[in-house]
């Protein structure tokens, strides 16, 4: 699911290439979009980029390449859902834990979190999951399924699901949902710097986006993450 602005830019450079085979300019974006700034352009094809709906190509100028259109990236739910289950955890210090504890509590599964997910998204409960206590501790939880590469190189990966202790506040350096603008959410590393704050993706393919502090309210921080093997 993308918000409106990054569907119309998706749609905007697909038809731009498809007519002339080559990707419109920032400023042409700009103006179709009616956006006030290149800024917002550069953000919304972040977005893009990391939810594998568009591609930069290297060394080229105006290089952008549309890699899937939103109706070809819904999969449909199987029917009836899925049963509950007992997973295998991989804690948030590391290693796999083979826990068959019978102490478990069952966590609401949100939906799915990449960079530029809309926040409606992730408000409505798909699925019921058995966490182990273990990795819990007190508060509120609930759970998210990762989509996109963002954050591959601290271990999450796209099809995981992560668990997130529901709370405002987090300390730098941890892995935060970030909620950008009151409108998209995101799973990133939160950095702050002086009175900016830094939204870091695990990945070095993307760029860390930068906003100022009324632009982002953290949701929850990451306590650990679930991988099913097939």
């Amino acid at each position: 699911m993308l918000t409106r602005k990054q569907h119309e830019l998706l749609m905007f450079i697909h038809e731009r290439i498809k007519e002339g085979g080559v990707s419109p300019s920032f400023d042409e974006m700009k103006e179709a979009l009616d956006l006030a700034s290149k800024s917002g352009i550069h953000r919304l094809i972040t977005a893009l980029e990391e939810r594998g709906f568009i591609r930069r190509l290297p060394h080229r100028a105006r290089a952008l390449e549309v890699v899937k259109l939103p109706e070809q990236a819904t999969a449909s739910a199987p029917k009836g859902g899925r049963a509950p289950f007992r997973p295998d955890v991989i804690q948030g210090g590391g290693g796999l834990v083979a826990e068959a504890a019978n102490d478990v509590r069952e966590l609401p599964l949100l939906g799915k979190i990449a960079a530029g997910t809309p926040i409606a998204a992730i408000q409505h409960e798909r699925d019921r999951l058995f966490v182990p206590e273990t990795m819990l501790g007190a508060g509120e939880h609930y759970c998210l399924e990762i989509e996109g590469d963002s954050m591959i190189e601290a271990g999450i990966l796209d099809g995981d699901t992560v668990v997130i202790k529901k709370g405002a506040t987090a300390n730098n350096g941890e892995i935060v949902v970030a909620l950008v603008e009151g409108e998209e959410a995101t799973l990133k590393r939160l950095r702050r710097k002086g009175a900016s704050i830094a939204l870091e993706p695990a990945n070095r393919n993307y760029e860390t986006r930068i906003f100022g502090p009324d632009q982002v309210e953290v949701q929850g921080k990451l306590v650990g993450l679930i991988r099913r093997y097939h």
